[in-house]
């Protein structure tokens, strides 16, 4: 099965050997995305929320350029770097995404210095 690499200059270039999006199929994973500065490519200093909601716009951007949206998420993961971020991470969640939300698996990991949460979406469009 061929695949598209997707790729907008509304979410971060990749820092490594990796794509922003690939579809395979009717099938769109979304890398691992953190919160950058739009203007400077740095992370962006903001709390978990403020962090939350830069991170959310970046995979709303990698949707749409491959003509997807938050209605088409099938699963998202959530990285916090802190179990203390969880409340603030999901308020901001629910500031943006609607319901019936998509399935969510969230974790606490190691992050790239500064970056407080970390986000990738599976999406299923055609």
């Amino acid at each position: 099965m061929s695949f598209t690499t997707i790729t907008t200059r509304s979410a971060p270039s990749p820092a490594g050997a990796y794509s922003q999006g690939r579809r395979i199929g009717p099938f769109l994973q979304i890398c691992g995305q953190i919160a950058t500065d739009p203007a400077t490519g740095a992370p962006l200093e903001a709390d978990a929320a403020g962090q939350t909601r830069r991170v959310l716009e970046q995979l709303e951007a990698i949707l749409a350029a491959d003509g997807a949206g938050w209605h088409d998420v099938l699963m998202v993961r959530v990285y916090l770097a802190s179990d203390d971020d969880f409340d603030a991470m999901d308020a901001a969640y629910r500031s943006v995404l609607a319901e019936p939300f998509p399935p969510r698996t969230t974790v606490t990991a190691g992050l790239a210095p500064g970056a407080l949460i970390e986000v990738d979406a599976l999406a299923v469009h055609t």
